[in-house]
């Protein structure tokens, strides 16, 4: 029997340990897990040092970027373009794999693989996991907490037709706070395995 092509995509508030669950799913299931890594491997495609590429990879500037003929001007739109070509090419090989962020449940929607889920967590557990990880006060993690929110917000609903975090726009959303880590993971379990039964 063929083996079924499963792409696990997961978007997530900031400090809601979607990136920590995203981690171990990728294990149960053993999946390569894309992340902020896959600047490495467009930099290596690129020839180019990853170093040099990094600092665009984040929300372009509307002013200084035009887009002529389908090429745009800015850097930073260039680099992520580059990163949903290679998600796309990954999928496209038939490839398996967990994905965090990346507007992966847009920039792979219409696979048949895909299963989309969007992590969000209490205000309260977030700052605390922000001071425990980044050593930080209340204040500052709280700060740090409204501006990296922001940016991946600003960053989703700049190259997406859809809102970042709608609930409509993926097939589960669920609160870690509410269950922990260990929990919230055995529930994702459960539903990825009856999806790929269904598929």
């Amino acid at each position: 029997m063929e083996k079924k092509q499963v792409i696990i995509s997961i978007g997530r508030e900031f400090a809601s340990a979607g990136h920590e669950i995203a981690e171990i799913l990728a294990k149960k299931f053993e999946l390569p897990l894309y992340d902020y890594h896959i600047m490495r491997e467009v930099a290596a495609r690129k020839n180019v040092k990853v170093e040099n590429i990094e600092p665009y990879d984040e929300l372009p500037n509307r002013v200084l970027s035009r887009t002529v003929k389908g090429h745009s001007s800015s850097p930073h739109v260039n680099i992520a373009q580059m990163q949903f070509d290679f998600l796309r090419k990954k999928a496209d090989e038939g490839e398996s794999f967990v994905v965090v962020g990346r507007c992966a449940e847009e920039v792979l929607k219409g696979n048949k693989g895909l299963i989309t889920i969007f992590i969000l967590g209490d205000m309260d557990k977030k700052v605390v996991r922000v001071m425990k990880y980044h050593d930080m006060t209340e204040k500052k993690a709280i700060k740090f907490i409204e501006s990296q929110s922001k940016k991946r917000k600003a960053y989703h609903n700049y190259f997406c037709d859809t809102k970042w975090g709608d609930s409509r726009n993926y097939e589960i959303c669920i609160n870690s706070s509410k269950l922990g880590i260990d929990a919230t993971v055995d529930l994702l379990e459960r539903y990825i395995k009856q999806r790929i039964e269904e598929m």
